[in-house]
């Protein structure tokens, strides 16, 4: 699949070139920009979390947000998501590398979706445009959803 979606991509760029070169060159230039932008940010949470998951051992990942950890796990993967900054281009792979290292489906399923729908870092910014009340509700919500999240993957994983 991934293999398909560079040769894809190729062909769409090589049409976009024969059609307008300059065009290409430009959009080419803000990618590699915005790319250089966004690299720092992710060596270093990749880092991190590899950090992390060298120091941390396998089993105690799948103590704390294994699959073994049930309801427990998938509240603290919850919490650690709602209070956590990361964008989501960053988001996934750390998923990834948390899934090799020996978490559960549904405890990263709780994981990202408060993190990117949980804002507790960014509360005070939202708050001064929504107001307190929408602001909590809004958080609180996303905070129950992604339990249901975390249920649904369950389901559909155990099903498979």
């Amino acid at each position: 699949m991934t293999l398909t979606m560079y040769i894809l991509t190729l062909i769409l760029l090589i049409i976009s070139f024969t059609t307008n070169k300059i065009k290409t060159k430009k959009a080419l230039k803000k990618a590699w920009k915005a790319f250089e932008h966004i690299l720092p940010e992710f060596l270093v949470v990749i880092l991190l979390v590899g950090l992390l998951l060298a120091i941390i051992n396998p089993e105690l990942i799948a103590k704390l947000i294994g699959p073994s950890s049930g309801w427990f796990g998938v509240i603290i993967a919850a919490v650690v998501g709602a209070i956590t900054l990361i964008p989501g281009f960053i988001a996934f792979p750390t998923a990834a590398l948390l899934l090799d290292g020996g978490a559960g489906y549904m405890q990263i399923g709780a994981f990202i979706s408060t993190l990117m729908m949980v804002g507790v870092v960014t509360m005070p910014v939202e708050i001064k445009y929504f107001g307190k009340k929408l602001t909590i509700q809004r958080n609180l919500l996303a905070f129950a959803f992604s339990f249901v999240v975390a249920l649904i993957i369950g389901l559909v994983v155990t099903s498979i």
